[in-house]
């Protein structure tokens, strides 16, 4: 969800405290896309908050504290002065509620409906039926709310995702030349690439790190988005949290964070399915992208990656590069 245009590179001063037993530390906080982003006074990332999940302790109350949905020991203080950031964060998140389904006589009707619905599917042996209608069901909204979700259990695991002011909008310039919502850069915790749903793409810091020609970081989001046409991510989630998160999801619309965590301890540790060739090649034709770099950073040799540097849909061609040398600089040191 886009940010409301009056608040954007909205900015405040607030006080976090990462747990109750840690030290209150004053912060900047920065409004972003459906987002809060709390730094410290010199500019490094600290925090970063769905404005979907986050909850405020003491409605009317000054000053006003808030906390990430189902984590009330890490907070967030605004003074009352702060008036523009406390009504853009209302307001945004009103936004957002405005987004979802509302309950009502149609969500009543609706949902007996599809108790009923799940019932005899349950009845019938049919798990995997409700499974798709569930899929199909899950919005674009929802989608994006569940991979924000997602990635905040990931992180509490394996870091924060790399983040600088000069990179963040070169990383959003790779997303788009990939095709996909979001790229995070992470300093660990995934082996090379995973893809969550809503299109957000995480990859390992050594791809934008460790070689010299950035179409080997494009090559690793696309290689993602090809998997995503065999492998949705939103079906993963239920296969593992089987037909009672099946069943939650398409009543409610929720999912618990058990599932989420169950979901990315299992994900984290299984190595990642393959793609063939050919549809990697068409990700790679699509985007304009040359299949080449990305082939020898997967193997040197070349030996194991043929198929991906004989057949280079950009080979031959004069093409735009990816990113322009300056800007690759400042995204290969988003993590320093």
């Amino acid at each position: 969800m886009t940010v409301l245009r009056e608040f954007q590179r909205l900015e405040a001063s607030g006080i976090w405290r990462p747990s109750p037993d840690d030290q209150r530390r004053d912060v900047i906080v920065s409004l972003g896309d459906a987002t809060l982003t709390i730094t410290d006074m010199q500019d490094r990332p600290l925090a970063h908050w769905s404005l979907a999940a986050v909850e405020r302790a003491n409605p009317g109350a000054f000053p006003a504290i808030y906390h990430p949905d189902g984590d009330p020991g890490e907070t967030l203080e605004l003074g009352e002065d702060e008036v523009t950031m406390l009504d853009a964060i209302q307001k945004v998140q009103a936004a957002i509620l405005r987004a979802r389904p509302h309950p009502g006589r149609l969500r009543l009707f609706g949902g007996l409906g599809v108790l009923v619905l799940a019932v005899i599917l349950l009845g019938f042996g049919l798990p995997r039926t409700m499974r798709q209608q569930t899929l199909a069901a899950v919005s674009d909204v929802h989608r994006k709310a569940i991979g924000q979700a997602l990635l905040g259990r990931i992180e509490r695991v394996s870091g924060q995702a790399c983040s600088t002011p000069e990179a963040d909008p070169i990383l959003r310039a790779l997303a788009e030349r990939a095709g996909v919502r979001r790229v995070a850069v992470m300093r660990s915790g995934i082996a090379e690439s995973l893809t969550l749903p809503g299109g957000i793409v995480l990859i390992h810091r050594a791809y934008v790190e460790d070689f010299e020609d950035p179409a080997v970081a494009a090559g690793a989001v696309l290689i993602e988005r090809a998997r995503t046409q065999d492998h949705d991510p939103m079906a993963e989630i239920l296969d593992i949290g089987g037909i009672v998160a099946t069943f939650r999801l398409l009543t409610t619309g929720e999912i618990k964070r058990e599932t989420l965590d169950r979901y990315s301890e299992a994900v984290l540790a299984a190595p990642r399915p393959a793609v063939a060739d050919e549809t990697l090649l068409a990700e790679f034709a699509r985007a304009a992208i040359p299949s080449t770099p990305y082939a020898y950073a997967r193997d040197v040799t070349g030996e194991s990656t043929l198929g991906l540097i004989e057949a280079d849909p950009m080979a031959g061609r004069d093409l735009a590069p990816v990113l322009n040398d300056r800007d690759w600089v400042q995204l290969q040191n988003i993590c320093g």
